[in-house]
């Protein structure tokens, strides 16, 4: 899950390639990791209803007690500390709309409706901001081009788009409220801005060159009541505040936890990918290792890249696995494929380590 993107103005700088690095259009398809993924785990593909209503319903439980919490909380430290649980509950709970994208119509009968009920539209999220639109990010010939509504070479940009990056993120909720309070209902009276609204705002994108498709079919009418919904609640929200229906106190901590797990989102997508693509074409493998896991010993990963996100690039390699059981499908492809496999160039140990390397990559690109 990314954030709505900063614009293009600012964002969307020159870049210089990095001389020290093999371009990833040039990495040849590793198919003997290829054919192993695919013939280790073809039992692992059917989702399981139990772990995902039960991690689902659990996480968006203990997040908004956290915010009730919060709100109630009788000592600033107190408030702070539940503060933390919503985030971190909230966080994985949003994150689900990620497999809300791969996981086969019809296979968790409910799920969708209910993700966007307790989660998606409270939080200003609906599902149709990230379907249709992640797809593109798996899409063999889309991927790290600019039809990729999901990337920026930001190892290659300059420096301070990084901060930029995070920063954006912070400043989501307000954007969010503003597009379906204000423009949602405006660009049904004024066509032209409708077709803006569809184009650059109806997404959760980080690339701000691409413009999104109009909707068509049944994805129109997912689309239509989502909307309409985020539209009430924004609403909802705009005038407990201007009319007093609930303490302004209380709806600041909201959006505070709010900002926060998009924050945390953003900074871990700041590291699901090596963002060293130039524009090219990439192979499997070259998309594979433009990826990122960060498998195990470590227990930290499972707070800042939760349902299955540690293992993101494995998910490249093999999107259509759930969550749940991307560990065991690691376990495998670790056990046997041989050291110089390229399946092992894509771990990686810790999040701070690869902010690093990624604002030192920037800073690289920059002086170039």
């Amino acid at each position: 899950m990314t954030t709505i993107n900063p614009p293009a103005d600012r964002i969307a700088t020159p870049f210089a390639p990095v001389a020290t690095k093999i371009p990833k259009s040039a990495i040849a398809d590793d198919m003997a990791m290829i054919r192993a993924a695919s013939e280790l785990t073809r039992d692992l593909t059917t989702p399981s209803p139990r772990i995902y209503w039960t991690d689902f319903l659990a996480s968006a439980f203990i997040g908004y007690t956290g915010v009730a919490a919060a709100i109630l909380a009788p000592t600033t430290a107190w408030a702070l500390a539940a503060a933390l649980a919503a985030i971190l509950a909230l966080y994985r709970a949003g994150s689900f709309i990620h497999e809300l994208t791969h996981i086969r119509k019809n296979a968790l009968p409910g799920f969708r409706l209910a993700w966007n009920m307790l989660v998606g539209v409270p939080l200003l999220i609906p599902s149709f901001m990230y379907e249709g639109i992640h797809s593109l990010h798996h899409n063999r010939t889309k991927y790290g081009t600019v039809e990729d509504p999901e990337y920026l070479p930001l190892a290659l940009m300059k420096p301070w788009t990084v901060p930029l990056f995070v920063v954006t993120a912070a400043l989501a909720p307000l954007a969010l409220l503003v597009r379906y309070a204000v423009l949602t209902p405006l660009s049904f009276l004024i066509p032209p801005l409708r077709r803006v609204v569809m184009e650059r705002y109806s997404g959760l994108i980080i690339n701000p060159l691409f413009r999104r498709k109009p909707p068509e079919g049944e994805f129109r009418r997912q689309w239509a009541w989502q909307e309409g919904g985020a539209w009430a609640w924004s609403s909802l929200l705009i005038a407990a505040g201007v009319f007093g229906w609930v303490p302004l106190r209380a709806l600041l901590i909201f959006g505070a936890i709010a900002a926060a797990t998009l924050v945390l989102n953003q900074i871990r997508t700041l590291v699901a990918h090596l963002w060293e693509n130039d524009g090219d074409v990439l192979t499997v493998t070259g998309q594979f290792l433009d990826s990122v896991n960060v498998p195990p010993p470590g227990l930290l990963p499972e707070l800042w890249a939760p349902v299955g996100l540690r293992y993101h690039a494995l998910h490249h390699l093999l999107p259509g696995v759930p969550y749940h059981a991307l560990a065991e499908a690691h376990r495998r492809l670790k056990d046997v494929l041989p050291t110089d496999s390229q399946y092992h160039g894509a771990n990686y140990d810790s999040l701070p380590k690869l902010v690093m390397n990624l604002v030192a990559g920037s800073a690289r690109g920059a002086a170039a």
